[in-house]
């Protein structure tokens, strides 16, 4: 009994702490909320990263990580909110991918951590102390986590490939009409 107490009390502090800073990135890029420049900047900021259309880039990684993490905070629909944070976090990597691993140097390491934690967290449940016990886990069933990342995992693909294609032509020399 003890175990399964202590058990639920960790994956509680998981679930919170990192659905947190999830939520708190999201907060900045949407709402400037914590020292962010809000959507209008960070659509600046995407596009400027390669990231096309700009706005859309924004609203959609900034509704992942916070709404991702609120959900994760909360124990609800655990499948979607740890797919969705996933995802969020792979346009991150291929950011910050050429800076190498470690943080230091600009590198993937934290958004790539955070991504693992969030996917770990879907795999693992959020616990009886969650809002998706308290439903009968009505949405964090096996079939949603396999559907949630199928679905986070190729939008990802698209998004970061697409991201590719426009630096690639940003670095191609333009054509002369000799």
């Amino acid at each position: 009994m003890a175990h399964l107490a202590r058990k639920n009390l960790g994956l509680l502090a998981l679930r919170l702490g990192t659905g947190s800073v999830f939520f708190a990135h999201g907060a900045q890029k949407l709402f400037g909320w914590f020292g962010g420049g809000g959507l209008e900047k960070t659509a600046k900021t995407m596009e400027d990263l390669g990231f096309r259309p700009g706005r859309q880039s924004a609203l959609a990684a900034g509704s992942c990580e916070a709404g991702g993490g609120l959900l994760l905070a909360l124990g609800m629909a655990t499948p979607v909110a740890g797919a969705a944070a996933t995802g969020a976090m792979s346009g991150a990597v291929a950011v910050h991918r050429k800076a190498g691993f470690f943080v230091t140097s600009g590198g993937y390491e934290y958004p790539a951590y955070l991504g693992f934690v969030a996917a770990c967290l879907s795999l693992a449940g959020p616990g009886r102390w969650s809002l998706d016990h308290l439903t009968g886990n009505r949405l964090n069933r096996p079939c949603l986590l396999l559907l949630s990342f199928a679905a986070s995992a190729a939008s990802a693909y698209v998004v970061v490939d697409r991201r590719e294609r426009v630096l690639a032509a940003k670095t191609e020399p333009a054509e002369t009409g000799d």
